[in-house]
């Protein structure tokens, strides 16, 4: 098994592009977070896909961990799960140290070799859309998993939606539903469920991208107001109760897919 992340010995010999991410944000992140409606509701549906899809996975790897507060989520509900962390940022990787001391941290680009053995799950959240081959890294993410085991994607939704709040992140895309299934498919997976959430704000999510055209505005929804945060909350609780049922809501801000490798 790849050995313990340190700070002066990174993996990866490739400087981590600003393509990808702007490092500086971390901070930001790691400040927000908490308590945010979409960061934490995300959280618990990761949590229950991977309950309910992998329930027998030993080891669970995500890619593009950030500032760990997936991965944090994870080890809480998880206590016994084998738990890699991998980012190419060094500074999201100084946070995740700090919320998940027990997991394995890895600074390393996707496409570098940083696995001496497959793991039965991997994720990787709101990771994809930062690639600019994306049929590449889900071939790589492939490559992660052992036969039989499982992926953990979440991405957002809708080209239509596509803001300044997408070029603020360094996206190179949003994705539709089948063009999603088609690639993971392609790729290799086995889809056991795609599913859109953040349904019910959706139309507040529309017009909020439209209007917002300068960064501030953008940047002001990662500290909504109490109120807001509160009811969003409640409204996506409504919509995680609805997938645990069953419901493969038709639209939304972002998809949530469980799939396994062939």
């Amino acid at each position: 098994m790849a050995r313990l992340w340190r700070l002066d010995l990174p993996l990866s010999t490739t400087p981590p592009s600003d393509s990808y991410f702007d490092r500086a944000a971390f901070a930001r992140l790691a400040e927000s977070e908490p308590g945010h409606f979409w960061f934490e509701e995300r959280n618990r549906l990761i949590g229950w896909a991977l309950r309910r899809y992998f329930p027998a996975g030993g080891s669970f790897c995500e890619v593009g961990c950030g500032t760990g507060f997936v991965l944090q989520a994870i080890a809480a509900e998880f206590p016994g799960l084998n738990l890699i962390g991998v980012d190419v940022f060094p500074e999201g990787l100084v946070f995740a140290r700090r919320r998940v001391a027990r997991a394995r941290l890895l600074c390393s680009d996707l496409f570098a070799q940083f696995l001496d053995e497959a793991v039965d799950v991997v994720g990787a959240f709101d990771i994809l859309e930062h690639i600019p081959d994306d049929t590449a890294a889900l071939l790589r993410l492939r490559d992660l998993i052992r036969p039989g085991g499982g992926l953990l994607l979440t991405v957002p939704q809708h080209p239509s939606l596509w803001s300044i709040a997408d070029e603020i992140g360094h996206h190179q895309r949003r994705y539709a539903r089948g063009e999603l299934h088609h690639k993971v498919e392609a790729a290799g997976f086995s889809v056991l469920r795609l599913t859109s959430f953040m349904f019910f704000p959706l139309p507040a999510l529309w017009w909020n991208r439209r209007r917002a055209r300068q960064p501030e505005r953008v940047l002001a929804e990662l500290r909504p107001s109490r109120p807001a945060n509160g009811l969003l909350r409640g409204v996506l609780r409504l919509e995680r109760g609805l997938i645990r049922a069953g419901a493969d809501l038709p639209v939304g801000g972002s998809l949530l897919l469980a799939a396994r490798r062939a």
